[in-house]
C-alpha cells in the first residue's frame, strides 16, 4: 500500500466539474494499493496517517509536535493507482503491481471505513472515476508511506 500524504490548508475533489468531497485544514491522501495488500496492511496505514505529527506545535515552539488527531483536522481521501505505476521500462508505465478494482475497491473502501473511525471529518473522491484534485499544499509539506504485505 502506497500513500502520499500531504499536509493541507484545504484540498477538494470533483467528479465532471462538481465537487464530491472538500476539505479545510487536515490531510490530503492519495492511496495506492497494491496487488497484495491485506488488511494488515491497512492497519498500519491508518494508524500511522492518524499518528504522524505533520502540524506545529506553537505553545511547545515543535515545528512536528501535532496529528491530525489532536488537531481535529479533517482528511480527503483519493484512490489513485497509478501510484504503483512502473517506468523503469519503456515510455509508458506499467499498473501489473496494482489491484485489480474488484480486490482494490473493496480495501480501499475499508481504509477510508477505518479513517472514519477516528470521528474526523473524512471526505472522499469516487473510487475507479477520473477526478480533479485541487490541493492547497501547507509547508509544503508532502511524504510517500508504504507497507508492504509481509
Amino acid at each position: 500500500m502506497r500513500v502520499i500524504v500531504q499536509r493541507v490548508k484545504s484540498s477538494a475533489v470533483k467528479v465532471e466539474g462538481k465537487i464530491i468531497g472538500k476539505i479545510g485544514q487536515g490531510l490530503n491522501l492519495l492511496v495506492g494499493i497494491c496487488a497484495t495488500d491485506t488488511e494488515v496492511e491497512l492497519d498500519w496505514m491508518t494508524r500511522k496517517c492518524l499518528g504522524l505529527r505533520l502540524f506545529p506545535d506553537k505553545a511547545a515552539n515543535q515545528p512536528w509536535g501535532k496529528s491530525v488527531m489532536d488537531i481535529q483536522g479533517e482528511i480527503l481521501v483519493v484512490s489513485q493507482f497509478t501510484l504503483y505505476g512502473d517506468c523503469t521500462k519503456g515510455r509508458r508505465p506499467s499498473f501489473s503491481d496494482s489491484a485489480a478494482p474488484s480486490i482494490a475497491e473493496p480495501l480501499y473502501d475499508l481504509f477510508v471505513s477505518q479513517l472514519n473511525q477516528s470521528g474526523l471529518a473524512i471526505a472522499t473522491g469516487k473510487f475507479g472515476t477520473m477526478m480533479e484534485v485541487n490541493i492547497e499544499n501547507d509547508g509544503p509539506v508532502t511524504l510517500i508511506l508504504e507497507r508492504n504485505h509481509q
